[in-house]
């Protein structure tokens, strides 16, 4: 994730606060995956499978891994993914982490995860939207 554009990452981010704009160019304009994260963290099944069959497994990883799955972030361990395990400890609120983002100065992916945060805890569950 490290890799992207600010510009890309913000953008990212924004989806979290629903603006369906962004996520729609994100997914037509070359950040497929991007769009894909965004609807697994929010809760697509079908997002996610997306991920596993396009070549992404890290970021399939990465949504286990913000749900503290432990045997995924051990899989980003294994798989070198570095980055993607320091920022789900980041969107789990681990202080080493929050430190190292501070210190390395990349407040975009402070912000993501706040964003993330916000409205994965803001979310509510109504059983009369539930699909049969």
């Amino acid at each position: 994730m490290h890799n992207y554009p600010v510009k890309i990452l913000v953008a990212f981010g924004e989806t979290f606060s629903g603006n369906t704009q962004l996520f729609n160019w994100l997914l037509h304009n070359g950040y497929p995956e991007l769009a894909a994260l965004s609807s697994s963290l929010r809760g697509s099944e079908k997002a996610l499978q997306w991920l596993l069959k396009n070549g992404y497994p890290e970021l399939a990883a990465l949504v286990y891994a913000i749900d503290h799955k432990e045997e995924a972030r051990q899989w980003l361990i294994r798989n070198k993914c570095d980055f993607l395990v320091l920022f789900a400890d980041l969107c789990n609120k681990q202080p080493a982490a929050i430190q190292w983002f501070t210190e390395n100065d990349m407040k975009v992916f402070l912000v993501l995860a706040e964003k993330i945060n916000f409205f994965r805890n803001n979310q509510t569950f109504d059983y009369h939207k539930l699909r049969f």
